[in-house]
């Protein structure tokens, strides 16, 4: 039966429909496109489907030009009619799975989805879900829900489980070419998921089982939340002991093995790091086990916001003002350097408390010219000299390159540099995190 979905797939004959137009999906969609797939993207989101429709890009990793020419060449089309499902070959499921509260996974957009798919599905078609979630999700949750549409998965339908792992911005490590996780309920789903990205990606890795697969994609998080509130813990651990300790892992990486440099910060933010961890964390939770490890990095990194404000205190403190009467600049508010998303950011965060603080606060990001937090509309401001002596003290929060370092240095009367972008100048009104 799946050698005419073989050889679909390998002729470009086969049609790809991928739910889901984010940060994954789209990027997905416009890649198999590019190599001459009939994809059809699907989204219950109006305003994404029309920006598609009318070939306009707001993904950062999708150029405008060639999505415009995939549109036009009819390699690419949006809806919002699922009935589309009925025509495809192929189905990649790309949808949002956050959290209901901090350790409660909400997968409702991805029940939504095998819904929509259940009432369309026919023979020999593969199903696959990119979307990040807890083992055993593929085959406890999705397989019984699609089989109830009476076909049955690894004979009539193929389904398989393969973790994006894109990195947004990420020019060196793109889509292409980072290697493809891949793990079917069975042999024959694995290998023909296996052929459909190689159609795209340069190394495809098959598993042995989508539990493998989904936890994969778990331990890779996993062990950058764990890093990353480590090496925050170390900060703090070394402001107390007057260490330096951007040069503590400045030393530390010249080890040509076992050490991997990761750098404090304002804690995590985004859809993956902040979140699927505690996917994993859940899932362990009811299989009896309790990740200590997880929880603690979590807590720690939520905490760095509040940690901030407490160093800034303290140099307010040499200008013998208080919070309440001070004028603070943010600079960087996305929750990561040169990528405009704002998911999650801990700098929207420490904003907030910094103006619960009553603290007269403004920011500037190069990528965000107007900012709402709650009720309160932000716009940001043009890094001047007459605006930089306004502020008694400058956070640094996001290192982007598109700053104007030297002459905020120039300009500034404090600085607080939570990323160290100062560490090559030894100057006194500079504050190293």
């Amino acid at each position: 039966m799946s050698k005419t979905l073989e050889k679909k797939i390998t002729s470009r004959q086969a049609t790809i429909a991928i739910i889901g137009l984010g940060y994954v999906g789209l990027p997905l969609a416009v890649c198999f496109a590019r190599k001459g797939f009939q994809v059809l993207g699907l989204d219950k989101d109006r305003d994404r489907v029309f920006k598609v429709q009318k070939k306009e890009s707001y993904i950062l990793d999708v150029p405008g030009r060639e999505l415009r020419r995939l549109v036009e060449d009819g390699y690419l089309r949006a809806s919002m009619d699922f009935k589309g499902l009925s025509s495809a070959d192929v189905i990649l499921i790309c949808v949002p799975t956050p959290l209901k509260t901090q350790y409660t996974p909400d997968i409702s957009y991805l029940l939504g989805a095998v819904r929509e798919i259940r009432r369309f599905l026919k023979k020999e078609t593969l199903v696959v879900l990119e979307s990040t979630t807890y083992p055993g999700t593929t085959r406890e949750l999705i397989q019984p829900e699609l089989e109830k549409s009476g076909l049955k998965a690894g004979e009539d339908f193929h389904l398989a489980f393969s973790p994006e792992r894109i990195d947004p911005g990420n020019k060196t490590h793109n889509l292409a070419r980072i290697p493809k996780v891949v793990g079917g309920i069975n042999r024959r789903s694995g290998e023909l998921t296996r052929l459909l990205y190689e159609r795209i990606i340069r190394k495809v890795h098959l598993v042995s089982s989508p539990e493998v697969a989904e936890m994969t994609k778990l331990l890779e998080n996993s062990f950058r939340i764990i890093n990353i509130g480590w090496i925050n813990e170390v900060a703090m651990m070394c402001h107390k002991m007057a260490i330096d300790v951007g040069e503590v892992i400045g030393a530390a990486k010249t080890k040509p093995f076992g050490f991997m440099p990761f750098y404090p910060g304002l804690g995590v933010g985004g859809h993956c790091i902040p979140e699927d961890p505690l996917y994993l964390y859940w899932k362990a939770k009811h299989a009896g086990f309790h990740s200590r490890f997880i929880k603690l990095a979590a807590e720690v990194n939520g905490r760095m916001p509040r940690y901030a404000l407490g160093r800034l205190q303290d140099i307010l403190k040499k200008e013998k003002k208080s919070l309440a009467l001070a004028r603070v600049l943010v600079v960087g508010v996305t929750y990561k350097k040169d990528v405009k998303d704002l998911r999650k950011s801990p700098s929207l965060k420490l904003i907030e408390l910094l103006q619960k603080a009553r603290c007269q606060v403004d920011y500037f990001d190069p990528m965000v010219p107007y900012l709402k937090i709650g009720k309160i509309h932000l716009k940001g401001i043009a890094l001047t000299q007459r605006s930089l002596v306004r502020f008694d003290c400058v956070i640094i929060a996001v290192d982007h390159t598109g700053v104007n370092y030297p002459f905020l240095l120039r300009h500034s009367r404090w600085i607080f540099d939570i990323r160290n972008v100062y560490r090559k100048q030894k100057d006194p009104k500079v504050i190293r995190f």
